[in-house]
């Protein structure tokens, strides 16, 4: 059954998960050259598959270290199968780099509970995040999990100025690299991308199929997450919570995105693995894990070969 098989986190679990992810991936992205193609675009498309599946090693990493769920297979499954249902997602590099920016700041971000090098963490958070912004604008708003962090962590008066300095050291980086490789300034409108707020896309099914199921599932799983924040200690409900907070702002941060293709979801999709992974690391409605595991694999299927 594919619960049990994905209930223990195994190196063959996780292979089967970056070969279905790969095979997608390189489907949607090979799949329309048929005149050829170069090397350099060939390198260049392997390298974004290097990173998409460096972000699912880095969402694993994160939920063990931390204990956002139990060690099963399900949190990276989950964001895989999310990731290769939007094809327009497979083929934006620009937000799947940013959304691995955005979760290697989420890992600092998160490891701040520890009370360990609290102000490198905080500005190695910020740092990532504001990486992220040159690559997808509207990912900026996910500074604010930086402050909700400190808020929760380290609330000391000096803790809140380090944001600051991390973000304007990628300013001043961003600057000195435009001076010296095009001679000219970076500026605000080579960085601000305009919202767009046209949502007539999400009516093709290609789109509309997969966020319906996906939501459906949110909306199933998000109460049983609540319970478990309700039942944690004192000192897991903040992560916890973190994550319910991060929803949010991946919500935010598609609705102001300028692309309204599903790819500007893929910031979503973190959170709501971890979210949804905890309903299927529970032992009650063996069946009905089933059945919505099995929809779940076959999405992707359906909008390749039946939309």
């Amino acid at each position: 059954m594919l619960t049990s098989f994905f209930s223990k986190s195994k190196p063959i679990n996780l292979l089967v998960i970056i070969l279905l992810m790969s095979v997608f991936y390189i489907g949607v992205n090979f799949s329309s050259w048929e005149n050829g193609f170069t090397w350099l675009e060939f390198l260049e498309k392997i390298g974004v598959l290097l990173v998409l599946i460096f972000s699912l090693l880095v969402l694993n990493f994160i939920a063990k270290k931390n204990e956002l769920t139990k060690r099963s297979a399900y949190k990276t499954l989950l964001f895989a199968i999310f990731c290769i249902s939007f094809f327009s997602l497979l083929k934006n590099e620009s937000v799947i780099i940013a959304n691995l920016c955005v979760l290697l700041g989420l890992r600092r971000i998160i490891s701040l509970k520890s009370h360990i090098s609290v102000k490198k963490k905080i500005f190695d958070a910020t740092f990532w995040i504001s990486i992220a912004t040159l690559y997808h604008f509207w990912s900026v708003l996910f500074l604010l999990l930086v402050f909700f962090a400190i808020l929760n962590f380290s609330s000391a008066f000096k803790n809140w100025l380090i944001p600051i300095v991390g973000f304007f050291a990628v300013v001043s980086l961003t600057i000195c690299f435009h001076l010296l490789a095009y001679d000219q300034f970076y500026t605000f409108s080579n960085w601000f991308q305009l919202s767009n707020f046209d949502f007539s896309r999400y009516g093709d099914l290609k789109i509309l199929i997969p966020l319906s199921i996906f939501l459906s599932l949110l909306i199933w799983t998000l109460f049983q997450y609540f319970a478990a924040i309700q039942k944690a200690s004192i000192t897991r409900r903040p992560v916890l919570s973190m994550i319910l907070f991060s929803l949010a702002i991946s919500a935010a941060v598609a609705v102001f995105s300028p692309t309204k293709n599903g790819s500007e979801l893929i910031f979503f999709f973190v959170p709501l693995s971890i979210i949804a992974s905890n309903y299927f690391d529970s032992k009650k409605d063996k069946i009905f894990k089933e059945i919505i595991l099995a929809t779940l694999i076959l999405t992707p299927v359906i909008v390749a070969f039946f939309v």
